[in-house]
């Protein structure tokens, strides 16, 4: 009889290093580890080792990191979405796209189950979940910390050495992290207490503000309807341009946020993100649309921003809601192109240019000097206009008011 097969989002840290033989006692099963690359910097091809000698039947090392900019990063930019007015979603977004080559090897492989390294405190949980279901709805899943009786790390070291696994554990940096091209995020550790400020030595991406330089650095970034397309008149991949813009801002130690979130699974939770190109893009995305969307379609826009990043944070990426959306962020963004110029100093990111052929800006219009395009006394009938239900409210409150 063939054994059933799980699928298994690997990463070669502890809990999944400790996952693969778990399932194979729990499970009578074959694993097949998956590790995705999402850009996070790391080496992946010793994971092929690692996972065999812990007890995987093979392993996939997927390289995402295209897909991942092009298909959820800037769909996300084009939105301006934003949760809570600072979080740029870096983790939240790389989970359906992880989400859907678990699904693609699974149903290739004809595994029974997928299964994951989530914590039941986390969001990663339900947007790895949500997305399975909406993928692949006959799919089991498996998530090991909801039903072992592994309490703790020290537990979790102690079951990898009773099986003489190598226990991928370092004291050097005490926080939680999941990095990949977009973001570094940090929790945990001295970051527990809202109270403290973050460590400069905290910091992997971005320069702390005392090491950043002491002159400011200018960048041009092009735009072609809302998707960045060249950094300082240079075209490039979109893999590229975030390459290139997070190594500049991480230089001027931009895009650094520290913030207490609320989490989808109802607790606050206190982070830090490392997010240099990410923050450049949304200042210059943001310094384009005042351009070129005009005023309803712009402040609509923003309702639509806050709601899109609620649907991406709580992992609802593929939900029709979502993909409606971004149908409409879509038709705001046939007129976003154009070149924006930003100045970056000491954690600063400045607007110092922007141009666009389809500016919405008439500096005849908008000038202080003479003009002969706008009659200034077409305002007064507008403002009577405009004020008359503030007159018929207060006339009706002074008549009531002498009763």
């Amino acid at each position: 009889m063939k054994k059933m097969k799980i699928v298994l989002a690997y990463s070669g840290g502890l809990d999944t290093t400790i996952i693969i033989p778990w399932l194979k006692e729990n499970y009578d099963c074959e694993v097949i580890a998956v590790a995705a690359d999402v850009g996070q910097g790391e080496e992946l091809a010793p994971l092929n080792e690692k996972a065999i000698k812990s007890g995987a039947s093979k392993i996939f090392i997927e390289d995402l990191t295209e897909e991942f900019v092009r298909d959820y990063v800037f769909p996300t930019l084009k939105a301006s979405a934003v949760y809570e007015g600072k979080y740029l979603l870096g983790t939240s977004f790389a989970r359906p796209v992880i989400a859907k080559r678990l699904v693609e090897i699974a149903e290739r492989e004809g595994a029974a189950a997928i299964c994951h390294g989530c914590t039941g405190k986390g969001n990663d949980q339900v947007r790895f979940e949500l997305s399975i279901k909406a993928l692949s709805p006959d799919m089991k899943i498996i998530a090991p910390w909801r039903v072992w009786n592994i309490k703790s790390r020290e537990e979790e070291i102690a079951y990898a050495e009773e099986r003489g696994l190598d226990v991928p554990v370092s004291k050097k940096h005490p926080y939680s992290m999941d990095r990949n091209i977009w973001h570094l995020s940090h929790e945990g550790s001295d970051l527990e207490d809202p109270w403290n400020e973050p460590k400069d030595e905290m910091l992997l991406i971005s320069n702390p503000i005392s090491k950043t330089p002491d002159i400011a650095e200018y960048v041009e970034i092009e735009f072609e309807k809302g998707v960045p397309v060249a950094v300082n008149g240079k075209k490039l991949s979109p893999v590229k341009i975030l390459e290139t813009l997070n190594a500049i801002g991480a230089k001027h130690g931009v895009g650094v946020c520290d913030m207490v979130e609320n989490r989808l699974v109802g607790m606050k939770s206190r982070g830090v993100y490392e997010n240099p190109a990410g923050s450049i893009l949304y200042a210059a995305h943001h310094n384009l649309e005042e351009l070129t969307l005009d005023r309803a379609t712009f402040h609509y826009k923003e309702q639509v921003a806050i709601r899109f990043a609620e649907l991406v944070y709580d992992g609802n990426w593929f939900t029709p809601l979502r993909e409606a959306l971004s149908a409409f962020v879509d038709s705001t963004q046939e007129t976003v192109s154009g070149t924006v110029r930003l100045k970056l100093f000491k954690g600063n990111i400045t607007g110092a240019g922007v141009k666009s052929p389809y500016s919405l800006y008439d500096e005849d219009i908008a000038t202080f000097g003479a003009d002969e395009v706008y009659d200034q006394k077409d305002s007064a009938g507008f403002i009577n206009l405009f004020g008359l239900p503030l007159k018929v409210r207060a006339k009706m409150l002074k008549k009531n008011d002498k009763k």
